[in-house]
């Protein structure tokens, strides 16, 4: 019979339970902390439209003339928006259709502009209830010249019968916290790091075919981790290329999508023994997480090559299916959701008599709830109530207030896959009976994972465990009567 790797979880007590969720909720409550205290992540300047035009020229139509503060690449990206505001506060809620042009320029050293782009005409709305929507303008994913210059003018807001005041913003990143990022990034790089090694030797005296579906998904989901922490990011202070960034949001996609198939997997695996066949087991889960992944990803890349073609394209404005995008991505999200609320369901009804497999299911559901819950919460602060409506995928970055609403993410996900792997790694004193595995007359072949594997390890179980303790009864009295 194959030996089955044993989990720290089953020789676990209830106060080592309670102590693994508290140690989790103060790591990631010390990086909250921490990032509350650390530097603010965007810096942002300010232009009043009224300085910027001539004499006799409206607010309403322009041109502007606007000048970059001085950028190094520490500044990472560059947004530039525009903020507009009714003066009368009595009216309704209104919306009026315009249109912006932009050029672009350049700044290179010797202070010689170079053209960048051509007039970009774009189609806008105006949207004002109690204020007025901000408006993008443009978005520069990385930053080749030290400063730019941009000529921005409207058409068609001069059939708005109310005085408007307009206002444009440089957004760009703090200095400071790039170089807060590059730490983080680097601690949580070593951890992950060192993590995994403890990891993958604690399961070196074990063959990989006897590794339980948690432990089989952990040894991919850590690496995918060291990933999502980006080992590459401080390439994108020495390069100046859209390729970093977007490896970055790649390698963010694919561990996410990774950890959402491995809910689904372990949730179905649980409660189904013996062999896992790809085609009923694997496929229907590959599709779901496969079209939400693929969603993600398209976005991203067609994002990315627009802009850089045109850095005025806003995907949510400029492509007419933007819709259709967005409801087929909602559609596979509740697929997803409802699917796994039956894998949930199901293998807590047929579970709910077996002490072990409870036991693992009873743990990852609830930490896993608690780390959803949390993620809802850090959703809600950031967007309000309107999360879906407004930021569907991009301009994530933009609204980002301090250094807490980065690190509690990065923090949250890390410490989340930390916990996991010390609950199922196997413990020190893990051994396996040899006795029992060498004697026919007490063959584990029909036994479940289960049971292969507190039998081999009943030293380690609670005492207050009654199944353990008559179970290693009787072996002893029938190898006395022997």
């Amino acid at each position: 019979m194959e030996r089955l790797a044993p989990m720290r979880l089953y020789s676990l007590s209830k106060r080592h339970f309670v102590l693994v969720f508290v140690v989790f909720l103060v790591c990631f409550a010390l990086t909250v902390f921490i990032g509350v205290a650390g530097p603010k992540i965007l810096y942002e300047q300010e232009h009043n439209a009224e300085q910027l035009i001539v004499k006799n020229v409206s607010i309403k139509t322009g041109p502007f003339n606007i000048g970059s503060p001085p950028l190094n690449t520490y500044n990472q990206q560059l947004w530039l928006t525009c903020v507009m505001q009714v003066e009368h506060s009595n009216i309704e809620g209104f919306q009026q259709p315009f249109e912006i042009n932009v050029e672009l320029k350049g700044v290179v050293h010797d202070a010689t502009e170079v053209q960048i782009n051509k007039i970009r005409q774009k189609s806008r709305r105006l949207h004002c209830v109690t204020k007025c929507d901000e408006i993008i303008v443009l978005h520069l994913g990385y930053l080749n010249y030290t400063q730019y210059r941009v000529k921005v003018s409207f058409k068609g807001l001069e059939n708005v019968t109310y005085d408007i005041s307009v206002k444009f913003v440089w957004k760009m990143y703090n200095p400071t916290f790039s170089q807060v990022e590059i730490w983080f990034r680097f601690v949580f790089v070593v951890l992950t790091f060192m993590v995994t090694c403890m990891f993958a030797h604690s399961l070196r005296k074990f063959s990989m075919r006897d590794w339980g579906i948690e432990q089989k998904w952990m040894s991919v989901l850590l690496p995918l981790l060291l990933l999502y922490n980006d080992p590459f990011f401080p390439l994108s202070f020495l390069v100046n290329s859209w390729f970093p960034g977007t490896l970055d949001a790649f390698f963010q996609a694919l561990f996410l999508s990774a950890l959402l198939l491995f809910w689904l997997c372990v949730y179905h695996g649980i409660r189904v023994q013996g062999e896992r066949k790809c085609l009923t087991f694997y496929l229907p889960k590959l599709i779901i997480v496969g079209l939400l992944w693929l969603s993600a990803v398209t976005l991203g890349i067609w994002q990315t090559v627009n802009e850089l073609q045109d850095p005025t394209y806003q995907y949510k404005v400029d492509i007419g299916n933007f819709q259709g995008m967005k409801v087929f991505f909602l559609v596979i999200v509740v697929l997803y959701i409802l699917y796994l609320i039956f894998l949930v369901v199901r293998a807590c009804s047929e579970l709910k008599n077996m002490p072990y497999s409870d036991l693992r299911l009873r743990f990852l559901t609830a930490l896993t709830f608690v780390v959803l819950v949390i993620s809802m919460v850090i959703l809600y602060l950031r967007f309000g109530a309107k999360a879906l409506q407004n930021n569907f995928v991009a301009e994530l970055s933009t609204h980002y207030q301090n250094s807490a609403e980065f690190l509690s993410f990065y923090g949250l996900l890390n410490f989340y896959l930390y916990t996991l792997a010390f609950v199922y790694s196997p413990s020190k004193n893990s051994l396996y009976d040899i006795q029992l595995k060498d004697n026919p007359a007490f063959s584990m072949l029909n036994d479940s994972d289960d049971e292969v594997i507190y039998r081999s390890d009943y030293e380690d179980m609670p005492l207050q465990n009654g199944r353990a303790i008559k179970a290693t009864a009787k072996y002893q009295d029938e190898s006395d009567s022997e």
